[in-house]
């Protein structure tokens, strides 16, 4: 039988997060069915925080934008403009339904991306979350920041991987509940953060357009709270 291949969605402006949700829950259920393709959308949002599933109410410090509980795992994150938000509904059926392999993928696609197109040693640490970019005095700098739901072996939410947006906007929140680290982007690390040339990356590594099992690594623990 032939796989039909992914599809890829681009916006060029800001979506609302509300609508950003519909639309998932529209795609997941559509895999689920087999009336839709599986779909990795590349967009944007407004100024906002999302409260993952382990969000604790005393990392948010400052509400000073809307705040929407996600459904995803993981805290309190932030997402705005000049921070690439990428949505995978993907089915975890044909990829050997490990979770924790999925999301070490997803790392791995960040790491991978980073390295080849801006030179950047990114890299992943035991016990925290998301991509990090070690500072070189024992504290690390995130870059990207991954929270994932499944539903019925199928993937929603996905990562946000930061360009240029607004770095003290995270000031409103402790970002997925870390406060011995900061965050960063490619503008904060002196590379080109035209977001144009950040998705043709994306697409060039994609961990996820064969249909094969994906392999997790042998040393490392993930939950989907990533």
């Amino acid at each position: 039988m032939t796989v039909p291949s992914i599809e890829w969605r681009y916006s060029p402006d800001p979506v609302p997060y509300e609508e950003a949700l519909s639309f998932m829950e529209e795609r997941v259920s559509g895999i689920i069915d087999g009336s839709m393709r599986e779909c990795i959308w590349l967009l944007e949002h407004p100024p906002l925080y999302t409260a993952g599933t382990s969000a604790r109410s005393d990392d948010l410090l400052d509400p000073r934008f809307p705040v929407y509980k996600a459904g995803r795992g993981g805290e309190y994150t932030y997402h705005g403009p000049g921070q690439r938000i990428v949505y995978v509904m993907l089915d975890l059926a044909r990829r050997g339904k490990d979770i924790r392999a999925f999301v070490q993928a997803l790392e791995n696609w960040v790491i991978a991306t980073l390295k080849a197109e801006y030179d950047i040693d990114a890299t992943i640490r035991q016990g925290r979350v998301g991509v990090w970019v070690p500072r070189g005095d024992g504290h690390d700098d995130k870059i990207a920041a991954i929270g994932i739901r499944i539903r019925r072996w199928v993937s929603f939410h996905g990562l946000s991987l930061n360009a240029d947006p607004d770095l003290n906007h995270y000031a409103g929140i402790v970002p997925c509940g870390i406060r011995e680290h900061g965050v960063t982007s490619l503008a904060a690390l002196g590379r080109d953060a035209d977001m144009t040339r950040l998705d043709r990356a994306l697409q060039q590594h994609c961990p996820f357009t064969l249909d094969q099992p994906l392999r997790p690594r042998k040393t490392l623990t993930r939950s989907a709270s990533a």
